[in-house]
C-alpha cells in the first residue's frame, strides 16, 4: 500500500470544483438519512424552539470576547420543564482539550507499597510518586462543538476509552495525565470539580440495583442529583419527562434485574436508563462510553437516535464506539479517528473521505467507511511494522492539514488561566459538590436500600424460615431438659449455640452486601450523589427490622422447647442478649465486607477470622486460661461477653438444692453459683457485659465505615 505524502492540499482542482464536489456529497448523505426517517432542524417539529424566547443569534460565545466578565451559562432549575425546546445559543458549551499526554504504569514493574505508605496516601491530598511506563496518548488535540454528535472511533487498544476518561477527569489508578494538558470549556480552563458540575458521564457498563424499578431508580437520582433547591414536584415532572422522551414510560414500573440471575430490563433498555440517569439534571455536555456495546443493530440505532435528537437540542455529546454500521456512521456530526494513541482524523465524514482519498487510499465504493477507517489504522497480525508505519504517515499527514490548523487554532483561542475569568457557579450545588442536603442523602439511600431489603426473597422469607427450621431442630435436639447434672451440661451447650448460630448466619447473611454493591456506590460516590457516612447509615439502618426479627423467631422459638428459666423477665433478657449478639455479628460482617474487595475474599476471610473469638467466648478455654498475649484479643469476642451474660440470666437465681443429683461419683454442681464459678464469670458483671456488647456495636460499624470511607478516597 502506498500513501501520497506529497502536499495533497495544493491548489490541484478550483475551489468552485471542490465547493461542488462537498455539496453533492452533502446532498447525497442527507437525502440518505432522510431516507431512513432521521429528524434535522429544518424539518423536525419535535424539537421546536417555541417554548424560548428569541435569542439574538449574534450573541458571542466565549472564544472570541475579551471580556473579563464573561460566564458560562450552564443548567438552572427553572428549565427542567423546557426538554423539547433547543438550548439558547449563549447557553451552548464547546469543549476543547489540548496536548493530553496519558502515561500509564505497568503493573509488573512497580513494587508493593507497604500499608502504612499505603495508608498515608489515603490520608493526604497529595499525589503519590509516579514512574510513567507506557505513552498511552500522545498530544492529542481535539474540539467537540455544541449541536453535534462526535464519535471517537479506533480499533481495540487505540485509546478511545483512555481519552475519554481523561476528558472526564476519570482515569483509573496507575494512569497519570501530564500537567501540560488543558480541557476547557468555551475556552474557559476547567479542573475536574468544575467539569463534573456541568458534564454527564454514561459508562460502558450498565450499573444498577436489581431490585428497584425504572421509576424508583430514576427517582432516586432525580432527588439527589437535582438541586435542593428545586421543589419536589418539579423532580417529579422532570422523571416523568425523561421517561417519556427516551420511551422508558412503558417499562416505568418493571423491575431493572441482572442479566442471568433476575428477569428485567432488555439490553437496550437498561442503555436507556442509563442515559436517563445522567441526563435528569439537562447537562449541556454528556460522554458516552461504547454506548452501543452489547445490543444488537436495532437497538444500537434506536441509543444513537436518542443521542442524535439531544445533539439537535444544542447539546454537546461525545461518544466512543468501536465499529458502527453505515445507518449510524450517517448519523455521525464529527468523527474522531485514534490509532495508537494518536489523533489520524478529526472532521465531519465528508472531510475523512476527501482526507483518505487524497491520501491514495480511497474507500471502496458500497463500503462502509468506519469499518475501512478502523481497518486501516489497526495493527494486523504479522504486519506490526507495516501497519504501524501506515498509521504514522496517516497521522503524520493529518497533523498538518488544514482541519489539524483549524482545531489547534480553536484549543488555543481559550481564555489565559492567568486572566480573571471565572464560571459561573452551579446553583443548587456545594463546594463539595453534592447537590442534595445530607438529610436528603441519608432519607433517599435509606428509601432505596428498604425497598432492596423487601423485594429481595433471600432477605426476608427464606432468611426467616431458614431460621424457624433450625430454632425447630436445636430445639427438638434439645428438648425438655431437666435440672440435673446432664441438663446443666445441655444447657450450656445450648446457650452457647445460640451465640454460634446467630454468628455465622449474620456475618455471611451480610458479609457480601457493600462487597456486591461496591462498583455502584463507587460510581455513585463520584458522581457525588451522596456521602460515604448516608450511604453506609441508610444501608445498614434498613436492615436493622430484618435482624430483630430473626434472632425473635429463633429464641421464641427454642426458649420454651429447651426448657430454659421460666419467667418473662428471664426470656427478655435473652432475647436482649441474642438480639445484641446478631447486631454485633452483623456488624463484623460489615467490617470485613467493607475491608474485602471482592465477595470471594470477604467469604474466605470471615471463617478464620471468626473462629479466635469463638474460643474466646469461655465455652472451649476458660476465661481464666487465656495467655497473656492473646488477652487483649479477647476483649473484642463477644462469645464471651454473650455466653456469660446468658449464663448469668439462666443460673445466677439457681439455689442450693435446685440441681438435682441423680448419680453418685459423678461432678454435679449443687447449685447456680457454683456453676458461674466453674467459668469464671460473675454475677455482677452482667451490666459490663451488655454494654461491651453494645460498645463492640459501635466500634465494628465506625471501622467498617472507615474502611468504605478508605476505599471510596483510593478511587478518587
Amino acid at each position: 500500500m502506498t500513501i501520497n505524502t506529497d502536499d495533497h492540499y495544493a491548489d490541484n482542482e478550483s475551489k468552485s470544483n471542490i465547493t461542488s464536489r462537498r455539496e453533492t456529497y452533502q446532498c447525497t448523505w442527507r437525502l440518505s438519512c432522510e431516507s431512513r426517517n432521521y429528524d434535522f432542524p429544518a424539518t423536525s417539529y419535535r424539537y421546536s424552539t417555541s417554548s424560548y424566547q428569541d435569542v439574538d443569534e449574534g450573541i458571542n460565545s466565549s472564544f472570541g470576547s475579551n471580556d473579563k466578565s464573561t460566564l458560562i451559562q450552564v443548567w438552572k432549575p427553572k428549565s427542567y420543564g423546557a426538554v423539547k425546546g433547543q438550548i439558547p445559543q449563549h447557553e451552548r458549551l464547546t469543549y476543547t482539550w489540548k496536548e493530553i499526554d496519558v502515561f500509564g504504569e505497568t503493573p509488573g514493574d512497580t513494587k508493593k507499597e507497604p500499608l502504612c505508605s499505603r495508608l498515608c496516601c489515603c490520608f493526604s491530598r497529595q499525589k503519590k510518586d509516579f514512574n510513567p511506563r507506557k505513552h498511552l496518548l500522545k498530544n492529542v488535540t481535539g474540539m467537540a462543538k455544541s449541536g453535534e454528535l462526535l464519535a471517537v472511533m479506533g480499533s481495540s487498544g487505540a485509546g478511545k476509552t483512555t481519552l475519554l476518561n481523561a476528558l472526564s477527569f476519570r482515569s483509573p489508578p496507575g494512569v497519570k495525565i501530564a500537567p501540560t494538558s488543558v480541557r476547557a470549556l468555551n475556552g474557559i480552563p476547567v479542573n475536574a470539580e468544575q467539569l463534573r458540575a456541568r458534564c454527564a458521564y454514561v459508562q460502558q457498563d450498565d450499573l444498577f440495583i436489581p431490585a428497584l424499578t425504572t421509576r424508583e431508580h430514576l427517582v432516586f437520582h432525580a432527588m439527589l442529583r437535582m438541586g435542593k433547591d428545586v421543589p419536589k414536584s418539579v423532580k417529579m415532572n422532570r422523571v416523568n419527562e425523561v421517561l417519556q422522551e427516551l420511551s422508558l414510560a412503558k417499562c416505568a414500573d418493571t423491575i431493572i434485574g441482572a442479566p442471568g440471575r433476575m428477569k428485567g430490563l432488555s439490553g437496550g433498555e437498561r442503555k436507556r436508563l442509563a442515559f436517563a440517569s445522567e441526563t435528569l439534571t439537562d447537562p449541556h455536555l454528556l460522554l458516552c462510553d461504547e454506548p452501543t456495546s452489547g445490543l444488537d443493530s436495532f437497538m444500537a440505532h434506536s441509543v444513537l437516535q436518542v443521542l442524535k435528537g439531544m445533539a439537535l437540542k444544542g447539546k454537546t455529546i461525545i461518544l466512543t464506539i468501536h465499529q458502527p454500521s453505515s445507518e449510524l456512521y450517517c448519523l455521525f456530526d464529527k468523527i474522531l479517528l485514534v490509532a495508537e494513541g494518536r489523533v489520524a482524523f478529526l472532521g465531519s465524514p465528508y472531510q475523512a473521505s476527501e482526507f483518505f482519498s487524497q491520501l491514495g487510499i480511497p474507500c471502496p465504493p458500497n463500503y462502509n467507511p468506519a469499518d475501512f477507517y478502523v481497518q486501516m489504522l489497526a495493527i494486523a497480525p504479522n504486519k506490526e511494522a507495516e501497519c504501524r508505519d501506515t498509521i504514522k504517515k496517516i497521522c503524520d499527514s493529518f497533523a498538518v492539514s488544514p482541519m489539524a490548523r483549524e482545531v489547534m487554532e480553536v484549543a488555543n483561542s481559550g481564555k489565559n488561566v492567568e486572566e480573571q475569568y471565572y464560571l459561573q457557579p452551579m446553583e443548587g450545588a456545594s463546594r463539595t459538590g453534592y447537590r442534595s442536603t445530607w438529610w436528603t442523602q441519608f432519607y433517599y439511600v435509606l428509601w432505596r436500600s428498604w425497598l432492596t431489603v423487601l423485594k429481595d426473597p433471600m432477605l426476608v422469607k427464606v432468611r426467616l424460615l431458614q431460621t424457624a427450621m433450625v430454632a425447630t431442630l436445636i430445639g427438638s435436639i434439645y428438648f425438655g431438659q431437666r435440672l440435673d447434672q446432664d441438663g446443666v451440661m445441655n444447657i450450656n451447650g445450648a446457650l452457647f449455640l445460640f451465640l454460634t448460630n446467630m454468628t455465622f448466619q449474620n456475618v455471611f447473611a451480610v458479609i457480601n452486601v457493600f462487597s456486591a454493591e461496591l462498583p455502584v456506590f463507587l460510581r455513585e460516590k463520584r458522581s457525588r450523589l451522596f456521602r460515604v457516612d448516608t450511604y453506609f447509615l441508610g444501608k445498614t439502618i434498613a436492615e436493622v427490622p430484618l435482624f430483630l426479627a430473626v434472632p425473635f423467631v429463633f429464641t421464641s422459638i427454642t426458649y420454651p422447647m429447651i426448657g430454659l428459666k421460666s419467667g418473662a423477665t428471664y426470656y427478655l433478657t435473652a432475647l436482649l442478649i441474642v438480639v445484641l449478639v446478631a447486631n454485633v455479628a452483623t456488624s463484623f460482617g460489615y467490617l470485613i465486607s467493607c475491608a474485602s474487595s471482592s465477595i470471594s475474599m470477604a467469604l474466605s476471610v470471615g471463617p478464620p477470622v471468626i473462629i479466635p473469638f469463638l474460643i474466646f467466648g469461655g465455652f472451649f478455654l476458660n476465661s481464666a486460661s487465656v495467655p497473656s498475649y492473646f488477652e487483649y484479643l479477647s476483649y473484642f469476642s463477644w462469645f464471651r461477653y454473650a455466653n456469660e451474660a446468658l449464663l448469668i440470666n439462666q443460673w445466677s437465681t439457681v439455689q442450693e438444692g435446685d440441681i438435682a443429683c441423680t448419680r453418685a461419683n459423678v461432678t454435679c454442681p449443687s447449685s447456680g453459683q457454683i456453676i458461674l464459678e466453674t467459668f469464671n464469670f460473675k454475677v455482677e458483671d452482667f451490666g459490663f457485659d451488655i454494654a461491651c456488647l453494645c460498645m463492640l456495636i459501635v466500634i465494628f460499624r465506625l471501622g467498617a465505615l472507615f474502611c468504605l470511607w478508605l476505599r471510596s478516597r483510593s478511587k478518587e
